[in-house]
């Protein structure tokens, strides 16, 4: 959950609120069954199937389609690796550090976690600190926005407005993603989660799925209330600290902040490389060895992907349009992702887990509105 509300999904909910008020508020609302939907299948396949999603797709789709999703794979992952190094960037400016000296630390942080393999030590500590995000409740609540403009707002879509629809397949592309789909299926087969476990495993999942889109829905809010202007932007990541602010302090705000993006950040950066390394190993046949064991081409291949990343956003002008580009790019890669999954539900579940009858219609029409509303609007947007 934590995860999935990273610095990307954030920065785009705030810069969602700073330039349309409510009026993207309702899309939030909108993708909270679409990400149990999906969710929910990849917990479907990892217990009915006990394998990940890579090494299902290598076995039933074939190596050609098994190298296709692997490259999606990759490209997510290194989107996503951009969104959390950009948070870092952003949070280091907050203080007055430049991006020279602050990106070599989180890339250095993030090769001491693949050389000591201690993952589950930093996630905890990286979630104890990346639930500061939380705070975006608080003020959302403080703010006490008004209910009729809320409401009404969040009805009033704007779709002959390019940048409206551009912003719009970046929130899109924030929820879903592929590393998303790949870590949870291959963390559930990798728990060895068992059909007894479907019932507690879904439900988890729909409380994720809530929790997450109702972080999105209160960065919004929190944006909307405290920063908004017509048609305004954010110019910096630290600028969301502002909305902070007027409830905590200038220094309080900032601390809060800073300690949200940079925990969420961390568990990002974390589940989408493992997700990489798990959906390597399942491509290539190795299974897990990549993330339990990484070999040294993996830990090159993996040092040099994020110092390249590092480079691009120390070198990127805005970090927030940065961030803006994946998330559409993230909805771009929708169609064949949905697309694979839905294929996978379908001829590797056992025939009395598959989605059938009218359920099976509902994930088709949601998964394939989704992956359309994505692709028309980012291409829209950028036609713009």
């Amino acid at each position: 959950m934590l995860a999935d509300s990273d610095v990307g999904s954030v920065i785009t909910a705030g810069q969602s609120g700073v330039g349309w008020g409510y009026r993207l508020l309702g899309l939030q609302i909108l993708l909270i069954p679409v990400l149990y939907i999906v969710q929910e299948l990849t917990v479907r396949l990892g217990i009915f199937t006990g394998r990940g999603h890579g090494e299902l797709v290598r076995t039933l789709l074939g190596p050609v389609w098994a190298w296709i999703m692997l490259a999606g794979l990759a490209i997510a992952t290194i989107g996503a690796l951009l969104t959390e190094l950009s948070g870092v960037a952003g949070v280091g400016e907050l203080y007055g550090l430049p991006r020279i000296a602050s990106l070599p630390l989180a890339a250095l942080g993030l090769f001491a976690v693949a050389l000591t393999g201690f993952y589950r030590r930093v996630e905890r500590v990286a979630i104890a600190i990346g639930l500061f995000e939380l705070a975006f409740f608080f003020v959302a609540w403080a703010a006490r926005p008004d209910i009729h403009e809320l409401v009404s707002g969040s009805l009033d879509i704007a779709y002959g407005d390019k940048g409206y629809l551009y912003l719009a397949a970046a929130n899109i592309g924030s929820v879903v993603t592929p590393w998303m789909i790949f870590y949870q299926q291959s963390a559930v087969a990798d728990k060895k989660l068992l059909p007894e476990h479907y019932a507690v495993a879904r439900c988890d999942t729909a409380i994720g799925a809530v929790i997450t889109q109702l972080v999105m829905c209160a960065v919004t809010i929190a944006c909307a209330a405290t920063l908004r202007g017509e048609h305004l932007a954010l110019n910096s990541v630290g600028d969301m600290s502002k909305a902070l602010t007027p409830f905590l302090g200038s220094g309080p705000g900032r601390i809060v902040f800073s300690a949200g993006i940079l925990g969420a950040g961390m568990v990002a950066a974390i589940v989408s490389s493992l997700a990489f390394a798990w959906g390597l190993g399942e491509v290539t046949g190795y299974r897990h060895m990549f993330a339990e064991h990484p070999s040294r081409s993996f830990l090159a291949l993996y040092f040099a992907v994020i110092a390249a990343a590092a480079i691009v956003v120390a070198l990127w002008p805005n970090l927030v349009s940065l961030n803006i580009v994946v998330q559409v790019m993230n909805a771009f890669m929708l169609p064949i992702i949905l697309g694979v999954l839905i294929t996978l539900a379908l001829i590797a579940l056992p025939e009395t887990h598959r989605p059938r009858g009218f359920y099976l219609c509902i994930v088709v029409g949601v998964c394939g509105l989704t992956a359309a509303a994505g692709l028309c609007a980012g291409l829209w947007g950028l036609a713009g």
